[in-house]
């Protein structure tokens, strides 16, 4: 898969099925309608191309009140690729690109910028300054300008209930990892590289990976039991705290860090992937060190309690962890 920062190059024009969209989580919805980009364009020997934002549209006109991530960039852009999109178009999302007109948007755009063939729009989607474009209008620039254009309809849960990346950010925020591994179809992850930190976790006793997080409002926080990918060749079994660690650091930096069970050596560079799996608490700001101590003591037997229930203890370094979509991305 080719990303590119902006509009590609004239070389890089080729015509293209297109779908345009954030994709925040690249939930079950978001699949479907990929899986029909992908069939359109194997039936007409047209590539996936796919036009992100980023920043998000609502973090750029109202930062304060913009929803919490769900996935970084590059975690965004992997489920993008395990979806069988060819070609990722991230746009920077700002005054110049948001006051477009409708008409200006298809012609630079849709038209002359990737050379969309078929282009596919789920029923939500707008665009052009104050959002003033729409299917209809889409439609007769499709008929002008000789693209087609598609829509479709919301994908539903078993219970009818629209799938939405609003209603897994909901999921995530009230930590209940079920319900967002429902509608995500796969268990819930951050990627990202191991830093160096401060160290105070081997000065507890419980040694971390650092993960730093780019956005400083993720959808999920607190004490997490998890798996680790990218490590070993099979997953490592772990304790995680996502958030701002109110006890020793009043910066308001968010941070990833997890404690793995049972493992110890160097990590520092390695992508890795953290799936989580169940939560255990909301972060708390504990008196002391000592305190703090004792409570991650406890996260620890929690998780490894957790993990005999299912079959896979801690130590045994089996394979045998259930496997999910998420198992393929590497």
């Amino acid at each position: 898969m080719r990303v590119f920062r902006g509009l590609p190059n004239a070389e890089s024009r080729a015509p293209c099925a297109l779908t345009i969209g954030n994709f925040d989580g690249v939930h079950r919805g978001h699949q479907a309608l990929l899986a029909r980009v992908r069939a359109a364009a194997d039936a007409r020997g047209l590539p996936v191309c796919v036009m992100t934002f980023e920043p998000h549209p609502r973090e750029f006109f109202n930062p304060a009140s913009a929803p919490p991530r769900i996935a970084m960039l590059r975690d965004k852009l992997e489920a993008l690729r395990m979806n069988g999109v060819d070609r990722v178009v991230v746009e920077h999302f700002n005054h110049t690109f948001a006051s477009q007109s409708p008409d200006a948007f298809v012609e630079r755009i849709i038209v002359n910028g990737l050379h969309a063939r078929w282009v596919m729009i789920g029923d939500d989607f707008r665009y052009g300054a104050k959002r003033a474009g729409d299917f209809a209008s889409l439609k007769a620039a499709g008929e002008q300008y000789g693209f087609e254009v598609e829509q479709m309809a919301t994908v539903a849960d078993p219970s009818g209930a629209r799938i939405s990346s609003s209603g897994v950010r909901a999921s995530l925020v009230s930590g209940d990892l079920d319900a967002a591994r429902a509608a995500l179809g796969r268990d819930y992850l951050i990627s990202g590289h191991v830093v160096h930190g401060l160290k105070l976790g081997r000065d507890l006793g419980f040694p971390t990976l650092n993960l730093p997080i780019a956005h400083k409002r993720p959808a999920l926080s607190g004490i997490f039991i998890v798996r680790v990918h990218g490590i070993e060749d099979a997953p490592l079994p772990g304790v995680a705290s996502l958030g701002l660690r109110p006890t020793v650091d009043d910066s308001g930096r968010v941070l990833l860090e997890v404690h793995l069970l049972d493992w110890h050596g160097d990590a520092y560079g390695k992508l890795v992937r953290v799936e989580f799996l169940k939560k255990l608490r909301d972060e708390e700001k504990f008196v002391d060190l000592e305190t703090l101590t004792a409570a991650i003591a406890r996260d620890v037997a929690n998780a490894r309690a957790w993990f005999e229930a299912i079959g896979d203890a801690p130590g045994s370094r089996s394979t045998g962890f259930a496997t999910s979509a998420t198992d393929r991305i590497r």
